[in-house]
């Protein structure tokens, strides 16, 4: 699974990027995290406010910072 992480790296994008780590330790799922922080990169997936959360290529949230609860119920949505 490929979960990635949209944002500049501001104090939200890293607690997004936390909180994605912690649901994937809790969940035991073999996953990727990968940062993408170049701003044409992150258009590409239609997304106007950062932080953002894409898990197998789908925007699952955009313009907030998802809990790790959150980012379970996500996870499990693509399994």
């Amino acid at each position: 699974m490929e979960i990635k992480i949209l944002g500049s790296g501001c104090v939200n994008c890293k607690k997004l990027e936390e909180n994605a780590q912690k649901a994937i330790r809790e969940l035991q799922v073999d996953s990727t995290i990968i940062k993408v922080q170049d701003i044409r990169e992150i258009m590409k997936y239609g997304v106007m406010r950062t932080p953002a959360i894409v898990i197998n290529e789908k925007v699952k949230m955009a313009g907030k910072v998802c809990t790790a609860e959150e980012i379970k119920r996500y996870i499990a949505e693509e399994q």
